[in-house]
């Protein structure tokens, strides 16, 4: 017998239809529940793949209009946290400013000492001073704009840069000198020996740890700050795209500089296009890092390895019986452009990939939903 009774059209089902936006706070629980600001929510959207088109579905006009309702939403106990301030962008610190000055000081000593002793005295010095280094340009990059938040790994790109740095020290002395037929003795470090080693561009990088540290804050405060006035994900990307260019080219300019001077600090021939493309390298490989892409810098910083590590073998291997094709592009190269073109060749096309690259990640949303590794 019919009651004439409609169903419920109110039932727990029907309601989550009629807001979508409480569903969606539901499935992002966590992240609504320790953010900080709206722009948190709406980097944590974007890196769960939110867009603003899909900000369209839930009645807003993009992820960040999204973002502050659900921020809003959130039930808290006491006071509602003040909305983010200009106060919130990272600041420089005299600690991690300092401690990038420490490896260039400490790299130039450590050259001032091989140039200045000779035998048993000069590898000590070396050995000495390469330690001092190391522990200055770990402490660098430890804290600060280059400092990476929750530990992420590094490991592997830390092999790869040691082993980028000896090469740019010994490698185009060695390549030089495989290419005549060397070399017949270990590095002496004086300028005029078979295997020559080269110091100015290990000075020039070193030096170059502050110009970085700066243009990765300038870099981070100022994304940051266009993340509060920013109206979208495109326009933010549009907004910040200009804004890599820049630090970057600032950070070249500044290499070039240090490179210009520590050639003629220690008497050595210029090198600016192996230094500039190396640091370049290094410096974009960084900045992911530092913002939480650590793949794509693991994995060209490892083919710029094989590259020179495969040159150097087959110079070497072209030796055996039969084998002397190996050498054929490399000796071509050599000719072309010297010994350093190698070097130039694989960190430039390393540098240029990872440039691509940071355009697409460095200009996300998600990427500065965290400002600087703690100080």
């Amino acid at each position: 017998m019919s009651t004439g009774l409609k169903p419920s059209t109110t039932g727990p089902g029907r309601r989550s239809a009629a807001d979508p936006v409480k569903a969606l706070m539901h499935r992002h629980r966590e992240l609504c529940e320790r953010a900080v600001d709206p722009l948190e929510i709406a980097a944590g959207l974007e890196a769960h793949g939110v867009t603003d088109r899909t900000a369209v579905r839930f009645r807003h006009r993009d992820v960040f209009a999204l973002a502050e309702e659900m921020y809003a939403r959130v039930p808290r106990d006491g006071e509602t946290p003040r909305p983010p301030t200009a106060e919130r962008t990272p600041r420089a610190r005299a600690d991690w400013a300092l401690l990038t000055l420490l490896p260039g000081a400490l790299c130039a000593a450590t050259v001032a000492g091989i140039r200045l002793t000779d035998g048993q005295s000069r590898l000590v010095a070396a050995l000495v001073g390469f330690l001092a280094v190391s522990l200055a340009t770990r402490a660098a990059l430890s804290r600060g704009p280059l400092g990476t938040p929750d530990h992420a790994p590094t490991t592997a790109t830390s092999t790869w840069t040691y082993w980028l740095l000896a090469y740019a020290t010994l490698g185009d002395g060695l390549l030089a000198a495989a290419v005549t037929g060397g070399p017949d003795a270990l590095p002496t470090g004086a300028l005029d020996a078979a295997w020559p080693m080269a110091t100015a561009p290990v000075l020039a990088l070193t030096l170059s740890c502050a110009p970085a540290a700066w243009s990765a804050h300038l870099f981070a405060s100022r994304a940051r700050a266009r993340l509060t006035v920013s109206r979208g994900l495109d326009d933010f990307a549009a907004s910040v795209r200009p804004l890599l260019f820049g630090t970057f080219a600032l950070y070249l300019c500044a290499l070039t500089a240090l490179s210009a001077l520590s050639g003629a600090a220690v008497a050595e021939p210029a090198v600016h296009p192996q230094v500039i493309a190396l640091g370049a390298l290094l410096f974009l490989a960084r900045l992911l890092t530092v913002h939480g892409f650590t793949h794509a810098p693991a994995v060209v910083l490892t083919a710029a390895v094989t590259a020179q590590a495969t040159a150097l073998a087959a110079s070497f291997a072209s030796r055996l019986p039969g084998c002397g094709f190996l050498a054929a592009p490399v000796d071509g190269l050599v000719a072309l452009w010297g010994p350093g073109g190698i070097q130039t060749l694989s960190c430039g096309l390393g540098a240029l990939a990872l440039l691509i690259h940071g355009t697409r990640k460095l200009t996300r949303a998600s990427a500065h939903a965290r400002t600087e590794a703690p100080c």
